[in-house]
């Protein structure tokens, strides 16, 4: 998993509440059970006026030029911006693995279902949950082409161009893994030794279990 640190980058805002994961990443994408390639099909019924199948090639499919990620202006965002509640409905790992494969690295809105923001920390997103009016407040300044903010996740803090910063709470544990690029694979695989050491005692504590 990729380590977070600090994020300078373009803002995309969707502004949507209720935001659930199959919209996110619609349900005949999850066939894969690989985490990459889904970039393409992120927000597929918003994104394009046809109906999206996996593999299908998107380079030529017939687009809703009024959606924000079909837009010049948001091309290359890597933080998305959001309202109330994102991720809601089911608990499908592909939504994060769809908008890291797009290039989000950063999701910031009031608040987001339970589901979904544990699975963001578990594949190198990070969610920052901010109070309603100063989301409201970044929705307005997004109005300006180019919009950018800088996010510290050991400072816990965004910065808006002008200079203000603003602080987030994270969890000291999900930050340690995040800024160290620790997923649950990751965090296991520094127990090795003692992994090691405790299978070479079961070998001789209960030999029967390791026969045949």
């Amino acid at each position: 998993m990729q380590a977070f640190n600090v994020l300078k980058g373009l803002v995309a805002p969707l502004d949507r509440a209720n935001v659930d994961t199959d919209a996110i990443i619609p349900k005949q994408f999850l066939k894969s059970i690989k985490r990459t390639g889904y970039g393409p099909y992120l927000f597929d019924e918003w994104r394009y006026m046809d109906q999206g199948e996996p593999g299908m090639d998107c380079t030529n499919r017939p687009r809703n030029e009024g959606f924000l990620l079909n837009q010049a202006r948001f091309q290359g965002a890597s933080i998305l911006l959001a309202r109330e509640n994102f991720g809601c409905g089911s608990s499908r790992e592909h939504a994060p693995w769809a908008l890291l494969d797009y290039g989000f690295r950063c999701i910031i809105a009031p608040g987001f279902a339970d589901i979904f923001y544990n699975n963001c920390f578990k594949n190198g997103i990070l969610p920052v949950i901010l109070a309603d009016e100063t989301v409201d407040r970044l929705f307005a300044e997004c109005e300006v082409e180019g919009y950018r903010l800088k996010v510290d996740l050991d400072a816990q803090s965004v910065t808006t161009p002008s200079g203000e910063q603003i602080a987030f709470n994270i969890d000291g544990f999900r930050k340690h893994c995040l800024l160290g690029g620790l997923d649950d694979i990751a965090l296991t695989l520094q127990e090795t030794d003692q992994i090691r050491a405790y299978e070479k005692e079961r070998r001789i504590s209960a030999p029967w279990l390791f026969s045949g």
